[in-house]
């Protein structure tokens, strides 16, 4: 069995791992909290994209497809809500000296960037299409894709939050801490932009 999931697993650590809106968040949370704090944020992106991952597979592609209004609704929310932690970030100074960032997102802030996240339904809904026959039906495929999905993006998560984590260790000035919230910043609007793409 393990031979026949593993480009699944492959898949899924790859994708996970590649920069996007939640490894940004991610970084920008370790490099202002620490490891610890970012936990929640991690956890609850893990499992938001863990259900988006076993969503797809279930079938709510369709009735995104179908629903032109709702695809619509949910790329708005997640761009508003994508730019608001963008200006945080952006505007954040050294850790625990900026009210703004005065804590790290919550589990739920993760899980609901996931619902909101273009390249998350991309990754899940083509694991779905690829990786159907190893499964007996969608709500084994919905199972296994969502613990795959959930176990890669735990394990990519941390890491990026361990990187953000160790970038803090070098900057020594307020200046340094700016630079690295207005490109970390920067780079979570930018990643708004597939959001114009079709789910």
């Amino acid at each position: 069995m393990l031979e026949t999931i593993f480009p699944l697993v492959l898949f899924a650590l790859v994708s996970t791992s590649t920069p996007g809106m939640a490894t940004t968040l991610s970084t920008a949370s370790g490099a202002q909290f620490g490891f610890r704090r970012s936990v929640p944020l991690m956890a609850g992106s893990a499992a938001g994209l863990a259900t988006v991952a076993a969503a797809g597979a279930a079938g709510l592609a369709g009735l995104l497809a179908a629903a032109p209004s709702l695809q619509l609704a949910i790329k708005i929310a997640g761009s508003l809500y994508l730019i608001w932690l963008a200006w945080k970030i952006g505007r954040s100074g050294p850790p625990n000296l900026d009210v703004a960032m005065a804590k790290p997102n919550s589990f739920f802030g993760g899980a609901g960037l996931q619902w909101m996240n273009p390249k998350g339904w991309a990754m899940g809904l083509g694991a779905a299409a690829s990786f159907a026959a190893l499964a007996n039906g969608p709500l084994q495929l919905a199972f296994l894709l969502g613990a795959v999905f959930g176990l890669a993006a735990a394990l990519s998560l941390s890491a990026w939050c361990v990187a953000g984590t160790l970038l803090a260790r070098l900057l020594r000035t307020e200046q340094q801490w700016r630079v690295l919230n207005a490109v970390l910043g920067l780079l979570l609007a930018a990643s708004i932009i597939p959001m114009g793409q079709p789910v």
